[in-house]
């Protein structure tokens, strides 16, 4: 049991890099489980009243739930990048553990946007049961929400392309002889 601990956190990184997509998924899915439910709740009152609504607001509904495929984008980024699923670990401690900072960040988004979003829905849900012609209007409340999801998506991404780039990231310290 330790030489696995030491091979996957000591040696190499890769134990710092499935921790990381662990998180970031978990947070991310939790995060929109939660959104889901309180975009859902808001919605239920509305269709009890309004059943011919349901197709308006089921894309109200879901909006908070993308970020749960976010860190799912997120996770299979980190597997991918590291040889995790090649079974070809390329990664150094150092660079799984950036890898695990960036998943711990992007879930953290992820999580807060799809409860800020679900928010966001509640209040287009309400639009649209009183007004139900503005139901293609009231979804950009929520959607202008969803713009901070895929930032961190895609910053997170191009963090983990970065930091497994080709040979790697290097790092030489300097001897004091160079000439800058």
């Amino acid at each position: 049991m330790i030489e696995l601990l030491k091979l996957y956190f000591v040696q190499t990184g890769c134990g710092w890099a499935i921790l990381g997509a662990i998180i970031v998924v978990t947070v991310s899915c939790l995060g929109s489980a939660k959104g889901i439910l309180i975009a859902s709740s808001q919605a239920a009152g509305v269709l009890s009243e309004k059943p011919e609504l349901f197709g308006k607001m089921l894309v109200l509904m879901a909006l908070p739930g993308t970020q749960g495929f976010y860190g799912f984008i997120g996770a299979i980024m980190i597997a991918l990048r590291t040889g995790v699923i090649a079974g070809h670990i390329s990664i150094s401690p150092s660079v799984g553990l950036a890898i695990l900072a960036i998943a711990i960040c992007m879930g953290i988004v992820e999580y807060f946007t799809a409860l800020m979003q679900a928010k966001a829905a509640t209040a287009a849900i309400n639009l649209t049961g009183k007004q139900p012609e503005e139901g293609g209007r009231a979804i950009l409340i929520p959607a202008l929400v969803e713009t901070y999801a895929v930032i961190a998506l895609l910053i997170s991404i191009l963090l983990i392309t970065w930091l497994t780039k080709e040979g790697g990231i290097s790092y030489s310290p300097r001897t004091g002889t160079e000439i800058w």
